[in-house]
């Protein structure tokens, strides 16, 4: 069964942090490339990024459906971004340099493909690490450390129940499909796009119906246990930081002041490498 986005357990360096300073790092990572459109900065956050995702142990076929999707939205995203704005790219670095022309309106530009080539960059710095951290972070350490930095825990709770039920979509979904399979509905590429589609509705139908029996008997049994009750609560999956935890978030907030500081060198979130010299 293809695993989509939840937890991995794995022994590594990354797996031994804590929720808490996986979040932290996260945030400040994911706002560090954000945050400028500096290639040199954007070229580095990649290499990093990889890095730190093989170190885990994780593999690419683990994540081989998301990967793949990340990878279509990414495709369409550039190619909508030149369908409706071919010049955004001469706007933003000042200069134009004509490479060639595909008719009329649509014109290929050095400046755009700069700009495409940055958007790319910024998939290839947060796209790895958010799979890192949705895959080395248990859902209930997860939701400790929501609750950590001030979400309400009765939230922190609901995402991690979110989180932990991805899994069991999956293998429903998959049960649900072999039984329909079995009854003689095909699903496979031999048929066409519209009925494989009609016969995804008869697995659809049933596993909402299941999902929404699964919802009451969880709520059911939170709310006789009193859950929401008092203020605090405490964590069982809940970790105080080490020294490990201390240093990864002072690199995530390094990465953050230099691309701050690159905004001001730059005098601006773009480097400008046609204005250079």
């Amino acid at each position: 069964m293809r695993n989509v986005f939840n937890y991995i357990d794995r022994k590594s360096p990354i797996h031994e942090l804590t929720g808490a300073a996986k979040l932290v790092c996260l945030l400040l990572w994911s706002f560090a490339a954000m945050a400028t459109y500096d290639t040199r900065f954007l070229l580095v956050l990649p290499v990093i990024s990889l890095a730190l995702f093989f170190a885990s142990g994780i593999r690419l076929r683990d994540v081989s459906f998301v990967l793949g999707f990340t990878v279509v939205f990414m495709v369409l995203n550039n190619v909508l971004v030149f369908v409706f704005a071919p010049q955004h790219g001469v706007s933003l670095y000042g200069t134009k340099h004509v490479l060639f022309s595909l008719g009329g309106y649509f014109v290929v530009t050095a400046e755009q493909l700069f700009y495409h080539l940055n958007l790319v960059l910024k998939y290839l710095s947060t796209i790895p690490i958010v799979l890192l951290f949705v895959c080395t972070t248990n859902p209930s350490e997860f939701a400790a450390s929501l609750n950590r930095i001030g979400v309400k825990y009765t939230v922190a709770y609901a995402v991690s129940l979110a989180l932990r039920y991805i899994p069991d979509i999956q293998r429903e979904y998959h049960e649900i499909s072999q039984a329909q399979q079995a009854r003689g509905i095909e699903m496979s590429k031999k048929q066409t796009l519209v009925k494989r589609l009609k016969s995804a509705a008869a697995i659809l139908i049933p596993l909402i119906m299941s999902s929404m029996d699964r919802i009451e008997v969880i709520s059911n049994a939170m709310e006789l246990r009193g859950f929401g009750k008092n203020k605090k609560r405490t964590w069982y999956m809940g970790r105080p930081f080490k020294a490990a935890d201390i240093a990864a978030m002072a690199f995530g907030a390094a990465l953050a002041v230099t691309a701050l500081v690159l905004n001001r060198v730059n005098g601006g979130r773009f480097w400008n490498p046609f204005l250079a010299g």
